[in-house]
């Protein structure tokens, strides 16, 4: 019971008072949930006070060898537990040499994946599927255009309402992680997708959801990522889509057209510009890629086939010239 105390307690009061997204508070209160288990089965379900750093080492090693997690995985269950019992310090439900994470030795970061993107072709392939002749073709292909034209993630395109497209000024404002809002500006052919969706699917609120369900409501979360999955399967370009690498191939695309880091943080909705930093790698690539088609390389290939096989002196003597 203390357990489930604790939880509800530090899910209630400290998460939400972050302002912490639903989503996030749901993996917070799954990760607690998970390690209350683990103690239930390998600690008797010892107390929440009664755990020791010794108790949470056991619970990373099983994380490791029993359940296979990932690195990311064990270090996201690790600063859970951190911040967990760090605000029941704070709120005095524990005393600090108490706190089992206190000198609990830092786990190494592992390092970030580099984004996969899409091609230009296979955008170009991905946006000419959706048929235009039904609403639910204008809006697929509106929703695919949205994202890869702007960007935003699918719980900023699932939750856009009427209100926040501005069609004539070219523009929509979306509400990103911690509530921030940002203005993003849209290329006047994304615009006309838009607007013939919206003209095809006829008035409504403007509370009301732009993107709607063949029945009238909410396009979930859940439906934007089953669109995007769908019809990337259905243009056969190769790869598994969701509207996280279609942000990703966003970024990407910008990024080989020249545009800056900070434009492209503030277009994204990143709080830090370390984040958005992972797209330098595009323009290694590019670097890596122009280099390998110089045309000394052919040269050299040419020049190769001049030099003598066979031991060489380490240098030729200087020609001896006689006296008369």
């Amino acid at each position: 019971m203390k357990w489930n105390f604790w939880i509800d307690l530090y899910i209630r009061t400290h998460c939400v008072a972050r302002g912490l997204r639903p989503l996030t508070l749901v993996a917070y209160e799954n990760t607690l949930k998970q390690f209350h288990l683990w103690v239930q089965v390998k600690l008797a379900d010892r107390a929440p006070d009664e755990i020791t750093t010794r108790d949470v080492l056991s619970y990373v090693q099983y994380l490791r060898d029993v359940r296979s997690n990932g690195g990311s995985a064990v270090n996201r269950a690790v600063v859970v537990l951190r911040r967990f019992y760090c605000a029941m310090v704070a709120m005095g439900y524990l005393e600090h040499n108490s706190n089992p994470l206190v000198a609990f030795p830092s786990i190494k970061a592992v390092p970030r994946k580099l984004p996969v993107s899409l091609s230009q072709d296979q955008v170009s392939r991905l946006l000419a599927e959706p048929r235009p002749d039904t609403i639910i073709g204008l809006r697929d292909r509106a929703l695919l255009a949205l994202l890869y034209g702007t960007g935003i993630r699918a719980s900023e395109c699932a939750s856009l309402r009427n209100h926040q497209v501005d069609l004539k000024q070219l523009t929509i404002t979306v509400r990103g992680k911690g509530g921030n809002e940002r203005v993003i500006p849209l290329n006047p052919q994304l615009a006309a997708l838009m607007e013939a969706y919206a003209q095809a699917r006829g008035l409504a609120m403007a509370t009301a959801p732009f993107f709607r369900s063949r029945f009238g409501r909410l396009l979930s979360r859940g439906g934007v990522y089953e669109r995007v999955r769908t019809w990337g399967q259905r243009s056969r370009i190769g790869v598994t889509l969701s509207p996280h690498r279609i942000r990703h191939t966003f970024a990407t695309h910008l990024v080989r057209a020249g545009v800056g880091l900070v434009t492209i943080r503030d277009l994204l909705g990143h709080r830090l510009i370390t984040s958005t930093q992972i797209y330098l790698h595009v323009t290694a690539d590019d670097l890596r890629a122009a280099a390998a088609r110089h045309p000394i390389s052919r040269l050299l290939d040419t020049v190769k086939t001049l030099i003598a096989t066979g031991p060489l002196p380490f240098q030729k003597s200087p020609p001896r010239y006689g006296t008369g």
